[in-house]
């Protein structure tokens, strides 16, 4: 064979292996041990978990994820949140990870809780305020087929300048957490997201309803939930009918704890983590 003509060849190989290894995300590998998957939340980087991976990477195998169009990765077309669920499985089967543990916080709790329902990949599932339908926590008479990706609202935040967006990210933010130094964290997270990805990808989020596609969820749950800004009262009334359908969970509340509650209760998470690990 002509030696040019199979130098292009290796080329084109090495080149279509690449391309095959490529995933909708960035993850960063920490630690020795059994592995665990650790899901950021909408917008969030995967330093959203600096202070849990810095403890149970001294035992466990920690792959930290960030998302396409979040932090420095480049965004993909949509569907986004179908693309990582796939690409995660992807990612689980190419590094030979035998039954991982996943442990999401707010979206990244509803992706495991979905990846549960098709396949059981994790041996145990721990989700810190993650919901089963963020889409009928929000809307009475919540159903799927009726969140467009075309509507109002989406066109108002894609038209929106940046000072317009930051002023919104703010509000948005100081709800999230009771620890005021890391509202500016949060914010700065927000901006930092393609704009399409936050459309769009919160579009896909509160489309996606797993409510009743839980029932097949045979993996263990734990879900760490927060009692910010309305109490541990309607909290667990909230979790109680998001998860009625789930045979089997541990429900446990952060007290004063808004939805970061890696940021306003570090010690009590990571406590209830090695609990539930």
């Amino acid at each position: 064979m002509n030696l040019k003509l199979l130098v292009a060849l290796l080329a084109l190989n090495v080149s279509l292996t690449l391309k095959a290894q490529e995933y909708p995300f960035k993850v960063n590998v920490v630690g020795k041990g059994n592995p665990i998957l650790l899901f950021p939340g909408f917008t969030c980087t995967g330093a959203v978990w600096n202070a849990v991976v810095q403890d149970l990477s001294k035992n466990y195998e920690c792959h930290v994820f960030t998302f396409a169009g979040f932090g420095d990765v480049p965004a993909i077309e949509t569907p986004w949140l179908a693309e990582i669920k796939n690409g995660v499985s992807e990612y689980i089967i190419a590094n030979k990870l035998k039954k991982p543990t996943a442990i999401g916080h707010s979206l990244g709790g509803s992706l495991a809780l979905w990846m549960a329902t098709e396949k059981e990949q994790f041996s145990n599932i721990i989700l810190i305020d993650a919901l089963t339908s963020t889409g009928a926590l929000m809307m009475p008479n919540f159903k799927s087929e009726f969140i467009s990706y075309d509507n109002p609202y989406n066109a108002q935040l894609l038209q929106m300048n940046s000072q317009e967006f930051s002023a919104m990210a703010l509000q948005m933010a100081q709800g999230m957490t009771v620890n005021a130094d890391k509202i500016q964290q949060i914010v700065d997270w927000m901006l930092q997201a393609d704009r399409n990805t936050y459309v769009n990808g919160y579009t896909d989020l509160l489309k996606l309803d797993l409510r009743d596609a839980v029932t097949t969820i045979k993996t263990p749950i734990t879900i760490l939930a927060a009692t910010q800004p309305y109490g541990e009262e309607t909290a667990r009334k909230t979790y109680q009918e998001q998860y009625k359908n789930l045979e089997d969970y541990t429900l446990k509340f952060a007290g004063k704890s808004a939805h970061f509650i890696m940021f306003d209760q570090p010690k009590w998470l990571i406590r209830e983590l090695r609990l539930a690990l």
